[in-house]
């Protein structure tokens, strides 16, 4: 969700007033995204680099997400969301918005509809890096450690791997985004800065991504392997 910060300077206003306007996209690709019938959503809103940004935007970002998480929390449970917090495990997250997380993850943990996972205090490499201490201190052997082994001591496992990943601004950087889930993902770059993406932008993402021709590696199946 890029584009925040330019959003708000090019109203020659400060940066914390493009955080509060993201807002609204928030719930509104939310709405798209569940009536569009996706199954797995995934928002970068906060990441582990993140934290070098200045304290007092810092410290915004987290009273802004602690009252959006309480404001909406009811509407999540109505509409069937589950949602699951990826990350949120420094210290210097303040024990209030922590516990809002635990919160939300308790109360939606039970429904059914599409799984919203915000990814808060989130950084590839480290989720990497916690697998593989994860796979070491299970006792697991060099020589049994698969693909499928090591994905199972990521967190939240049952996740599938990423197919489309959109991000808005026109920023071409995967920026440590859950770097082993999106190994085939598809990428967009729609130029539209995060708060003013909309719906129908979203929905634009989707069906390039429907023309997309996702082969894995492999070759067209009419082709039968012919090089021409």
């Amino acid at each position: 969700m890029d584009g925040n910060g330019r959003w708000a300077q090019r109203r020659a206003l400060p940066r914390t007033a493009g955080h509060q306007a993201a807002e609204t996209t928030v719930i509104d690709i939310i709405e798209a995204a569940r009536a569009a019938g996706v199954e797995w959503l995934s928002l970068y809103a906060f990441s582990t680099e993140n934290w070098n940004r200045p304290g007092t935007e810092v410290n915004y970002l987290m009273r802004l997400v602690r009252r959006v998480v309480r404001k909406h929390a009811p509407m999540l449970l109505a509409r069937g969301i589950r949602c699951r917090i990826l990350g949120a495990a420094d210290p210097r997250i303040p024990r209030e918005l922590a516990q809002d997380f635990d919160d939300l993850s308790t109360l939606t943990a039970d429904n059914r509809g599409m799984t919203l996972t915000i990814a808060f205090d989130h950084g590839g490499r480290r989720d990497i890096v916690e697998a593989a201490r994860s796979l070491i201190r299970s006792g697991t052997l060099a020589d049994e450690v698969t693909e499928r082994r090591f994905a199972d001591h990521l967190p939240f496992p049952d996740t599938p791997d990423v197919d489309l990943v959109i991000r808005t601004s026109g920023e071409q950087r995967i920026s440590n985004f859950m770097l082993w889930q999106v190994a085939y993902a598809e990428w967009v770059f729609p130029q539209v800065l995060w708060p003013d993406f909309r719906a129908p932008d979203f929905l634009a993402c989707l069906h390039t991504y429907r023309r997309r021709d996702r082969r894995y590696g492999g070759v067209p199946p009419q082709t039968n392997g012919d090089p021409s």
